[in-house]
């Protein structure tokens, strides 16, 4: 087998909308303060009836809808959360339970907001180890039950919501040159920097130091994009779309210029969702390639980043 390759994408976010004018009654700021700063104008926000492991079922239905396949067809599902409701069962027997599944191996991944690109990438192991036949990779988070809804530094920030991708088996083709639909992943952390961002506490908080987040993200994160792509036998020029972790777009714009894909889209949902951690990717994704704005085959760099200062990339193809 050559690898793997994502075969299709869904999202879902929840009913709720919160503006920047409703956080102005809530909380000491306003509409300028928080686009100047961080660019978001609206995100989404959970409601009782909306939990984590609904959200991530939803958008896992989703893609299964678009892959033209049925829940009895996945044999492992991954799920990407900081914000699991429970310890046991986790989030991704929760999603399997949802959707009527029978036995797949269930999994969750607490890497916050890399743990998207983590979970894709051992999905894509698993895959080529041939310990799985076909898998759901998904992003879900729910950071407004972790906010502090009195800091309105970190509260302006936080957004609801799941991102899923369907992984199947790369096929050889005799006598083609191999393909890359899931390119090597590079992937790493700063230990010692781990505390700069926070989920902690009874009740557990979101919590960060957000000027050493911002110059760590900005100024120690484009060589590692640049290197993934190496990985990938893919030039920066040549990517037709970026898909960074949405942490805020003060960080998203700077770091996807520093990378110098310059003929690509550069995914900017933090605007509208605002950041939903692991979520993040996986709903950005889906909406560039439902917009059209990516088509299939296209190089898209996904590269997450935050929580243990930890970050995971790879170089994907579009379904």
């Amino acid at each position: 087998m050559n690898g793997s390759r994502i075969t299709a994408v869904g999202h879902y976010q929840p009913r709720r909308v919160l503006t920047n004018a409703d956080l102005e009654r809530m909380v000491d700021t306003d509409d300028a303060w928080i686009t100047s700063r961080v660019g978001i104008r609206t995100r989404h926000i959970a409601g009782p009836d909306e939990p984590v492991d609904a959200l991530a079922a939803e958008a896992a239905a989703k893609a299964l809808a678009a892959a033209g396949l049925t829940p009895g067809d996945v044999d492992l599902v991954l799920v990407a959360t900081s914000t699991a409701e429970d310890r046991s069962p986790n989030t991704a027997a929760r999603v399997a339970a949802r959707l009527g599944m029978d036995a797949p191996a269930v999994l969750d991944l607490n890497v916050v907001c890399a743990g998207f690109t983590h979970a894709l990438a051992t999905a894509d192991h698993s895959l080529r180890a041939g310990a799985a036949r076909r898998a759901l990779v998904i992003g879900a988070d729910s950071m407004s039950a972790v906010a502090d809804w009195t800091d309105r530094s970190t509260c302006v920030l936080v957004g609801d919501g799941a991102g899923a991708v369907v992984v199947e088996p790369e096929e050889p083709v005799p006598g083609a040159r191999p393909a890359v639909g899931i390119g090597p992943v590079l992937w790493g952390s700063v230990p010692s920097m781990g505390d700069a961002v926070r989920i902690e506490g009874s009740p557990a908080r979101f919590a960060q130091e957000g000027q050493s987040v911002y110059r760590w993200a900005t100024t120690r994160l484009p060589p590692l994009a640049r290197a993934t792509c190496e990985r990938a036998g893919v030039a920066p020029e040549e990517l037709a779309g970026v898909v960074l972790h949405q942490a805020n777009l003060r960080i998203v714009e700077p770091l996807a210029r520093r990378i110098g894909a310059v003929n690509a889209v550069v995914a900017r949902d933090v605007v509208d969702s605002g950041n939903t951690s692991a979520a993040s990717i996986p709903i950005a994704l889906a909406k560039l390639v439902e917009r059209g704005e990516l088509t299939t085959g296209d190089p898209v760099l996904l590269f997450g980043f935050g929580g243990n200062l930890s970050y995971a990339g790879q170089v994907v193809r579009c379904p």
